[in-house]
């Protein structure tokens, strides 16, 4: 049954079914991931883009609150060779549009050869290619997005304490430009108390906290559009230790003098080689992004990605930094990575021991 359409930037509409009705427009791109629906659909870094899923079946374990990343659907739409039921439902009832029934290996090609497009999703009763066409029409590149921190960072600070009954190892000043709840947990589950902050907040906010470390978190869009979080980075490099994660390593490396650009197609999926330039080895991470760090600096570059030599770890003594392109907390993924968290606490020790001499 056709009863949706979508309209792709080079001038196709495809036909297919809508599982949750409704209009809408964002990037078109697409993940690798086998699981970890739930996570993905949760996850702000798809915050005004429409997700194609390249597995064939989404939905085949259920729903369950638990997983979710952050407490909404995230992208604009969602696109599946089948979706099961149970998640159809719950798309329609956070009013995200999904469809399936169409051929999303094509989807995938397109993307891949021709890059993250506009597209514009028409779904439900009535509908026509027209209205598919006239949603991508009014699709804006994501850079023109200046202020997508807004809709996916914390309005007012938040605190949450590791164990309240056990010491508190760290004190993190987290830069909300649209964190993973799994980031946050990361943290937490290490003995350290994460103050999380609004994107767009000041020295004097994250003054307000004395922190051990400042981290900048992952998030959607482009980079040079967070220029609040610039500016936090600037005030504080060199001083405080600086951590971040995916859009987090590129503002960190935007704000010390380096630059970013916007990739083909990006990286999305759960299989992402990446190797480390010191010891050679090689780990597989998880990863959401369409932007990365074309020049560190002065940032040392320490991993790459193994598929397109890109920046996936920069490091710098004299700044106190550590970041990473990928998500080593991985929900879903493996789990190679997760020391990097290890490393952010020890920057906090290393502080600490400084401070007493």
């Amino acid at each position: 049954m056709t009863d949706a359409y979508i309209a792709l930037a080079d001038g196709r509409v495809l036909e297919a079914r809508t599982r949750a009705p409704g209009r809408t427009r964002g990037e078109l791109v697409f993940t690798t991931a086998y699981t970890g629906y739930e996570e993905s659909l949760t996850d702000p870094s798809y915050a005004e883009q429409v997700l194609t899923f390249s597995y064939p079946l989404i939905g085949n374990y259920g729903v369950r609150s638990e997983r979710f990343e952050s407490d909404r659907v995230q992208p604009r739409a969602a696109i599946a060779r089948e979706f099961t039921d149970d998640v159809a439902e719950w798309l329609a009832e956070e009013g995200i549009p999904a469809i399936d029934h169409l051929d999303t290996r094509e989807l995938v090609t397109t993307v891949r050869e021709e890059g993250a497009m506009a597209c514009g999703i028409a779904a439900g009763e009535d509908v026509t290619p027209e209205d598919a066409k006239a949603e991508m029409e009014a699709c804006k590149p994501m850079s023109d997005h200046v202020d997508i921190g807004a809709g996916v960072s914390v309005s007012e600070p938040t605190v949450h304490e590791a164990d309240p009954n056990g010491a508190v190892d760290a004190r993190i000043a987290l830069l909300d430009c649209g964190a993973k709840g799994s980031i946050v947990e990361s943290l937490n589950e290490r003995g350290a108390d994460v103050h999380v902050l609004p994107y767009d907040s000041t020295p004097a906010d994250v003054e307000a906290v004395d922190p051990d470390v400042l981290f900048v978190s992952n998030g959607p869009g482009d980079p040079e559009n967070f220029e609040a979080a610039k500016a936090v980075v600037n005030a504080f490099a060199g001083d405080l230790p600086l951590a971040g994660i995916c859009l987090g390593q590129q503002i960190i490396a935007s704000a010390l003098g380096g630059s970013t650009e916007k990739m083909t197609f990006g990286h999305r999926g759960v299989n992402q080689p990446v190797k480390d330039l010191r010891t050679d080895r090689v780990v597989m991470t998880t990863q959401n992004h369409g932007y990365t760090v074309s020049d560190p600096g002065p940032l040392e570059v320490t991993q790459v990605n193994v598929n397109d030599d890109t920046a996936e770890g920069l490091e710098s003594e004299e700044y106190g930094v550590i970041t990473r392109q990928y998500h080593p907390e991985a929900n879903p993924g493996p789990h190679d990575s997760l020391d990097f968290f290890d490393d952010v606490l020890a920057m906090s020790d290393s502080t600490a021991e400084v401070a007493a001499d």
